[in-house]
């Protein structure tokens, strides 16, 4: 994964295929190639499904919505996990608070990081278990 951008590097992992879905219909698959130095929460396809199914598709079916919530699992800076814990402004615009230490970590109080820094050619990946919801 790390020879390659995030959002091509997510195109390759099984568990992240609802995701790469979800970031293809919002047209950011070169927003996020092209950034530079993020970092992204990637919620599991188990995370997706979580959200009723009604709610989720109203959010795919909404180009503006879907765009809020992708945008909100992406931190315009690179974070190892010496600097993970903390409140970190989204590309969405809202701020997202880390918990935790080591190799647990909480995001938002509700999602469990399940596997952390995971480098790709322009970011630093975090795969959580549960879809982050921006306050807005």
């Amino acid at each position: 994964m790390a020879k390659v951008p995030v959002a091509t590097a997510a195109s390759g992992n099984p568990l992240l295929s609802t995701l790469v879905t979800a970031v293809k219909k919002a047209n950011l698959v070169d927003s996020l190639n092209g950034a530079q130095g993020v970092t992204v929460f990637a919620p599991t396809n188990d995370a997706f499904a979580k959200i009723p199914k009604a709610d989720l598709d109203k959010v795919l079916a909404d180009d503006a919505m879907l765009k809020k919530v992708l945008t909100y699992h992406v931190v315009p800076t690179q974070l190892s996990p010496d600097t993970l814990a903390g409140t970190h402004k989204t590309m969405q615009g809202d701020d997202l608070e880390v918990t935790g230490g080591g190799s647990s970590f909480t995001v938002n109080g509700t999602s469990m990081v399940v596997c952390g820094n995971v480098s790709t050619a322009n970011a630093t990946v975090y795969i959580v278990d549960t879809v982050l919801m921006p306050k807005s």
